[in-house]
């Protein structure tokens, strides 16, 4: 999984992403901190470690940016200790406050809480993610709402499991390429898009022709 480290101090910043990096996580560094909004939509991580005193803007400014277009849990850091600042951190949208200095180990073990309580939903025992009334069946590869199915191809079933994967979150159509074709360079743009008509049909059958947004210039997400 990928996580999203925004971080002015460059000590902190590397041995967090250090830690991380041991425990098998891909991490995104932010060094332009007037641009936080645009990396994040641009790598889609699964979290996000949010410093609150930050140049520019402060960590609060930025959680509330990203909560515009996702619901990514974000970890406050902060060298604050106040009950305010804590209760701040929660009230912008974050999900939970580790303060600094901190050990790695409890940090990681905070990451590891937040990503299997938000992502939780793609292990089920029932193999089925659900969300909004509509059912995906991982092990058939079909859809219901209701008391209503339908069958999806391949390409619409991967489709529709990344974007249930992200709900919440802007899943890029560069990313969904990847994740439909090893090898996007040989794949045409086109595909794509045939493919998101022809799955938003068949959920507009099963009365969910607004599950799917799109996000022009960005990608597309489920809310």
């Amino acid at each position: 999984m990928k996580i999203m480290i925004v971080e002015d101090d460059k000590t902190i910043r590397d041995t967090v992403a250090e830690a991380l990096g041991r425990w098998g996580f891909e991490t995104v560094i932010i060094e332009q901190f007037d641009a936080v909004l645009t990396v994040y939509v641009s790598e889609n991580p699964h979290l996000v470690l949010m410093d609150i005193n930050l140049p520019a803007y402060d960590g609060f400014y930025w959680c509330r940016q990203i909560r515009e277009v996702s619901n990514v849990p974000i970890l406050f850091l902060s060298s604050r200790n106040t009950p305010m600042d804590m209760v701040m951190s929660m009230n912008m949208g974050g999900d939970d406050f580790i303060q600094k200095p901190f050990y790695t180990d409890v940090l990681v073990a905070k990451i590891n809480a937040l990503l299997r309580r938000t992502y939780s939903y793609m292990e089920t025992s029932a193999n089925v993610m659900a969300h909004n009334g509509v059912v995906l069946n991982l092990k058939d590869g079909d859809i219901a709402c209701g008391d209503q199915k339908t069958e999806l191809t391949r390409n619409e079933f991967k489709i529709l499991t990344i974007l249930m994967q992200h709900q919440g979150a802007i899943v890029s159509r560069e990313q969904m390429m990847r994740g439909l074709w090893e090898d996007e360079s040989f794949v045409d743009d086109n595909t794509l898009t045939v493919n998101i008509t022809r799955l938003r049909k068949k959920l507009a059958e099963l009365g969910r022709d607004d599950f799917i947004t799109t996000k022009k210039g960005q990608g597309y997400m489920i809310p």
